[in-house]
């Protein structure tokens, strides 16, 4: 099939104002009912909040991480999720605006910020030179630079190579890219002790960074290859995007299974075997009262279950079939921020699931979405001058 430049580079479908529209009434409907509950329990609106927020902002660092490594790594790999992954990153001045719920409630999440707290704990003490409201805020900052500073500039610099065509636009964004790759590990470890990890200031674990960051490339890629699969039923990207492609983004999407697998068990056996107190009561309030439960699905459905149908090679071919174990997956990434964060809230006790914990992610996850979809619609869908597009659509002929 005969597919020109010039129709690669138009909005291809306009069902996707249609879909904004109704993700941003959706969101703005829920924030009203949220609001509410705002107004009813802000301490359970924040701990809410926060896996909901960091579910969201996975798919964004997710995907800012994927942009990097494939300007890197190069391959045709990348070039078809390339504007996928670009839309995800320009959410992060949203993002940015959105941490501000997590900033004022910080009482209400960390133990570290209540000084009465602090005052009678020894262990909160001798952390405080880090774990205070002052330093926590300033980190915060510091992140949220770096992740919008090199977002922006990876996404400018694209915006001149569909310009221009500029062969040297490329080399700048592989020199960025590998700096930002170094920035990226530190920040987004920095923040894992600091936004999660720190829900229970008493325990640590040195794997936590890596564990977040790999679910944060799992969700990412899942969240890539289920708006690609949609894209893929409307012309002309039915003629453009094949079956090899989906192949390759599930394969993908297995590796990133398998290595979030690996850092989750690997910091679980680690302290098991130490069998030291203050670690393992960590694990032992998330095995017990009926988190065990929890902590089961998250076993099967985000492991186990789209491990074994992902080595189908028939299923990864498949979009429709690819993109349900990528929603699959996305579902129980939420599941997993979740049991990591929740349980601190309730000292030890079983699970009590507020309608917040519901409402919260649907709402903030429509508001993002329509977001998303905005500026998804604001640039070609195919990077035309991306080095390796010619090898990505080998098998289109390309006017």
């Amino acid at each position: 099939m005969n597919v020109t430049l010039g129709e690669i580079g138009e909005e291809l479908v306009p069902e996707l104002k249609n879909l904004q529209s109704k993700f941003l009434i959706a969101g703005g409907a829920g924030a009203a009912v949220c609001a509410i509950g705002l107004v009813m329990n802000p301490a359970q609106f924040v701990r809410s909040f926060l896996p909901a927020y960091m579910w969201v902002l996975s798919i964004t660092l997710g995907s800012l991480g994927l942009a990097m490594v494939h300007q890197v790594s190069g391959g045709a790999w990348g070039v078809v999720i390339r504007r996928i992954l670009g839309a995800a990153t320009r959410t992060l001045p949203l993002l940015t605006i959105l941490f501000i719920p997590i900033a004022l409630g910080l009482r209400a999440l960390y133990p570290w910020a209540d000084a009465a707290r602090v005052a009678g704990d020894p262990v909160l003490q001798w952390k405080q030179p880090y774990l205070n409201v002052t330093f926590f805020l300033v980190r915060a900052a510091i992140y949220f630079i770096v992740w919008n500073g090199v977002a922006y500039l990876l996404n400018k610099w694209s915006v001149e190579q569909d310009a221009t065509g500029d062969p040297l636009i490329p080399r700048k964004m592989q020199v960025l890219s590998a700096g930002g790759l170094l920035a990226y590990g530190l920040t987004i470890t920095f923040a894992a002790f600091d936004w999660l990890m720190s829900l229970e200031p008493h325990w640590f674990s040195t794997m936590y960074g890596v564990l977040v960051m790999g679910g944060q490339a799992l969700t990412a890629i899942a969240f890539s290859i289920f708006v690609l699969a949609w894209l893929v039923r409307r012309a002309p990207f039915n003629a453009l995007i094949t079956a090899n492609h989906f192949h390759d983004l599930g394969n993908l999407m297995m590796g990133f299974t398998m290595l979030w697998t690996y850092f989750a068990f690997s910091q679980y056996l680690i302290i098991w075997a130490a069998n030291i107190p203050e670690e393992t009561e960590w694990y032992l309030h998330r095995t017990a009262h009926g988190w065990q439960y929890i902590a089961l699905a998250i076993v099967v459905f985000h492991f186990a279950v789209p491990f074994l149908v992902l080595l189908h090679r028939a299923i990864k071919r498949n979009p429709a079939m690819v993109s349900k174990v990528a929603a699959v997956i996305l579902v129980m990434r939420f599941m997993d921020l979740y049991w990591l964060s929740a349980p601190a809230f309730g000292h030890g006790g079983e699970p009590h699931v507020h309608w917040l914990d519901v409402a919260l992610p649907l709402s903030l996850a429509a508001i993002w979405l329509a977001y998303f979809v905005y500026q998804l619609r604001g640039r070609a869908l195919l990077p035309l001058y991306d080095p390796e597009f010619t090898e990505a659509l080998k098998h289109v002929r390309v006017a």
